[in-house]
């Protein structure tokens, strides 16, 4: 149904002008699927004014102001007016293959959406979030989807041993993957990405058949392969790993030097995933239930760092050293990763809530002192964390910060920088951002949401990344205080961007995912800790996740089911809403004599968002529905003003 309201704003434009382009005439967009603007613009002796008429399928009202700057310079449009309480903002800029301009509207200072004016006016349904759709290759699907190939069979062990050529970029090995039967089939899919190749398949001692399709390699299995039976295969597989043109955002391999001219190579492949350099099952659902031994032989000269725990160190006859770890607990294929460098090792001691846990730090030789006094944050990170989510999972494998890139790869952190803050600066603008090394907490957050709770899809990263970027918000609160943590993770909110819903396309390896998995992810969390009005019964929720789905690959909906099951009350609207669409519910009010009439707009059907506001400076709980609600108020009312820690919208209609 398309409902068509309209708001109507007078506005006297006052523009300057740096481009001969001729602004003059209607331009339209639909911003919002509930909404939709057109801006008129006359031109009368210099002189520009206009009409802005704003749709709104949930009710009609009519304002009348002026807009206060409209500057037009180099391309770039802005337009910015002010109504009562409320600053309204555009930032566009031209598109000159569309005659268009796009860019985001503001709403006090906090980005609420995309925005594109356009020349022509677009008819949509204004009941259904529209979002360009995307289109995916057959590899795209091998490689998302849980295909028959993949089903049959359980993820046991890696055993990966291989020898790293630096001067030639060449890796050569094999990897003995062993699993469980778990239905009787004999075709199997193992992963490897070009220009990297399987050269041979055994098992039994007999070598096998296969093809390649695209980066998967079908294997044909000669040996029955029986219902509940263990078995194993040996990949054997050698090229040059693909470089990583911008780690670890566009992942492969990194071949560097050190200030000393030594080799420094370290390894990224979150999304592109890791059979872009070793033989795996490349899929986030099936992690080696017993883990993993890594054997890396390198030049003697060096140190390679992997995963777990060192567990044996050779020195071999032909100037050659090979470093063993091991892995005991599960752990997903991005989170293996290879660090090799002249490293210097130095350790200590964190006493946490399941006893000693080993702190191991891998550093290139410039940046040791340096390093002992940034890494004194793991043991604050430690302390903070096991207070809000329970223990660090992997107390067995150790923890460690290693020289490299800023990843989460499990008990083995990648880490860059050496100052605090995002590359020294504080993304969420609130000043608290610059209170501690991001790398370090953020992504040894992880640890928490992505390598002990694994999304089995890329499609729920928010599992990952919104967990985790709400974490540094606790790592706050914990060491400054509950009113740092609200500022941080307000801060946090201008940086969302609503341009895709968060959740994505399922059984396809999306790796351009949307950014608002990460801040608002963080933000509505925050806002569902409000509603829950507990914060024993949050930490509780949040702990109570780490251990009901410990070293274990979820789902979205497995995650929300859990927390609806702990808070007591159905919150399938509240995820719905900020999951799957790109809409911020808005609070539409308005006062009348002793009446004080409410609803949410912009929102999901049946909605019912509970919300904590400020009437005439008196803090109350409304329940607002996609219905109004009408109270009775003793006195007349005049100002309403939501509680800054929910992430919505607020609007108060003059006409009534």
């Amino acid at each position: 149904m398309k409902s068509k309201i309209i708001v109507l704003l007078s506005l006297q434009l006052s523009i300057y002008t740096l481009f001969s382009q001729n602004i003059t005439g209607t331009w339209y967009e639909i911003a919002k699927p509930n909404a939709s603007l057109e801006i008129i613009i006359d031109k009368n002796n210099d002189i520009y004014s206009g009409i802005y008429n704003w749709e709104w399928k949930n009710g009609t009202n009519t304002i009348n102001t002026p807009i206060d700057n409209v500057l037009i310079k180099n391309d770039s449009l802005l337009i910015e007016l002010n109504y009562l309480d409320y600053n309204l903002n555009f930032k566009l800029q031209k598109d000159n293959k569309t005659e268009t301009y796009k860019g985001f509207f503001y709403l006090n200072s906090r980005q609420l959406g995309p925005v594109t004016l356009s020349r022509t006016p677009i008819e949509r349904d204004l009941t259904i979030s529209a979002v360009a759709e995307k289109t995916y290759t057959k590899q795209d699907t091998l490689r998302g989807k849980i295909t028959p190939e993949r089903a049959w069979w359980d993820l046991t062990h890696y055993n990966l041993d291989f020898e790293l050529d630096i001067e030639n970029k060449f890796i050569k090995g094999s990897n003995t993957i062993a699993y469980t039967v778990l239905e009787s089939k004999n075709v199997m899919q193992i992963d490897l990405q070009p220009p990297m190749k399987i050269t041979k398949v055994i098992q039994a001692g007999v070598s096998l058949l296969f093809t390649q399709e695209e980066n998967a390699y079908i294997i044909q299995l000669k040996e029955d392969q029986i219902k509940g039976s263990s078995k194993e295969i040996e990949v054997f597989y050698e090229g040059n790993p693909k470089e990583a043109p911008r780690p670890p955002w566009d992942g492969g391999f990194t071949w560097e030097q050190d200030s000393n001219g030594k080799p420094f190579v370290y390894t990224s492949c979150q999304g592109e995933g890791a059979s872009l350099w070793w033989p795996c099952k490349d899929h986030m659902y099936d992690e080696p239930n017993n883990g993993m031994t890594i054997s890396i032989n390198v030049p003697e000269n060096l140190i390679a760092v992997a995963n777990g725990k060192l567990t044996a160190t050779e020195k071999n006859d032909n100037g050659t050293t090979t470093y063993e770890w091991t892995i005991v607990n599960p752990i997903n294929n991005y989170g293996v990763s290879l660090n090799v460098a002249d490293y210097v090792h130095f350790s200590d001691l964190y006493n946490g809530v399941k006893g000693t846990l080993e702190c191991d730090y891998y550093v290139l030789p410039e940046h040791l002192e340096k390093a002992k006094v940034q890494f004194k944050q793991a043991h604050l990170m430690l302390e903070a964390f096991e207070y809000w989510f329970g223990p660090y999972p992997f107390y067995e494998d150790s923890y460690k910060l290693v020289d490299g890139v800023g990843m989460e790869h499990q008990s083995s952190v990648g880490y860059s920088g050496y100052e605090n803050g995002m590359e020294g600066s504080d993304y969420s603008g609130s000043g608290w951002g610059l209170k501690f090394d991001y790398l370090i907490i953020h992504e040894s957050g992880h640890e928490w949401f992505a390598n002990n709770i694994t999304y089995k899809d890329m499609a729920d990263m928010w599992i990952h990344e919104g967990f985790t970027t709400y974490s540094e918000a606790l790592y706050v609160e914990y060491h400054f205080g509950i009113k740092a943590g609200e500022e941080y993770i307000k801060g946090l909110s201008q940086s969302i961007a609503n341009d895709t819903p968060i959740i994505g396309d399922y059984d396809i390896n999306d790796i351009d995912y949307t950014q608002d998995a990460y801040s608002k992810s963080a933000a509505f969390l925050h806002t569902l800790r409000q509603i829950i009005n507990d914060d024993e019964k949050w930490r509780a929720i949040l702990t109570g996740l780490n251990k009901e789905f410990y070293h274990k690959t979820v789902t979205s909906v497995e995650v929300e089911n859990y927390i609806a099951q702990k808070v007591g009350f159905k919150l399938n609207t509240f995820f719905d809403q900020y999951l799957r669409t790109t809409e911020i519910p808005t609070l539409e009010y308005h006062f009348k004599d002793h009446t004080f009439a409410y609803r949410w707009l912009n929102a999901v059907p049946g909605f019912n968002m509970p919300l904590k506001v400020k009437l005439d400076n008196k803090e109350q709980w409304i329940k607002p529905t996609t219905n109004w609600t009408h109270e009775y108020t003793k006195d007349t009312k005049k100002e309403l003003i939501v509680n800054p820690n929910f992430y919505v919208a607020s609007f108060r209609n003059m006409k009534n």
